[in-house]
């Protein structure tokens, strides 16, 4: 398989799946030795962008096998193939500890910065995007350092700009503050009668952004990654 950009962005269109983009290893950064005892020449970010990754995960053996975390399964079999092929191995946020630092690599790859909801904000997707694994590969076309290697103009803060953040106002119990994230009483919540609307229709904070709102995700999707944190905590 062809190891460019370009190639990469047909194999994953496919499963629903983007290249989010990619970085180039410094010395200090630790990854596996690949095939041969290479090192990695590219790392590429693999992920998700609104519900485009619902349907071709909705109809895989995956989701209906009763098997613990499907999501995760279902990317690791793309993931694994993709990286045997290249000669390179996949790595994903699930695999720990030690845990990959995916959001410190996903800023080094695109415009994303923290927000008050503990999430990555994207300035076109906002909150509704995600990480599904990287790839890192021993090899690197010209044309594909050239644009990694490009200076990236700086991103404003959206969530400074943002008036009244009415993210932190949605939470009905408050879950998001200036403390942190209290994820027991976000799951506590979701147990209740009075927490089905963000069961079936996902998280009312996450909703009340403004950004990206058009990639919301649908309420297929959005009940699924709820019904799957409800069940870890």
């Amino acid at each position: 398989m062809d190891p460019s950009r370009t190639s990469l962005e047909a194999a994953l269109a496919g499963h629903g799946l983007r290249l989010r983009g990619g970085w180039i290893p410094a010395p200090d950064d630790v990854l596996p030795a690949l095939h041969g005892g290479r090192p990695a020449a590219v790392v590429w970010m693999v992920g998700q962008v609104g519900a485009e990754v619902w349907a071709a995960f909705a109809a895989s053996p995956f989701l209906s096998d009763g098997l613990p975390d499907p999501l995760d399964r279902w990317s690791k079999s793309i993931g694994d193939r993709l990286a045997a092929d290249l000669g390179g191995a996949a790595l994903y946020p699930s695999d720990g500890p030690p845990w990959a630092p995916f959001q410190q690599w996903a800023v080094r790859t695109e415009s994303v910065q923290g927000s008050p909801l503990m999430l990555l904000i994207h300035p076109e997707f906002g909150l509704w995007h995600a990480y599904r694994f990287a790839l890192a590969l021993p090899a690197l076309t010209p044309q594909d350092a050239a644009l990694l290697q490009a200076a990236r103009p700086p991103a404003p803060d959206l969530c400074l700009r943002c008036d009244g953040q009415p993210c932190l106002a949605a939470c009905p119990v408050d879950a998001f503050s200036a403390r942190g994230y209290a994820v027991d009483d976000c799951a506590d919540f979701l147990r209740q009668p009075e927490g089905q609307g963000c069961m079936q229709a996902g998280c009312q904070a996450r909703r009340a952004c403004p950004v990206g709102a058009a990639h919301r995700y649908t309420p297929q999707h959005a009940a699924f990654h709820m019904a799957a944190f409800a069940r870890g905590h």
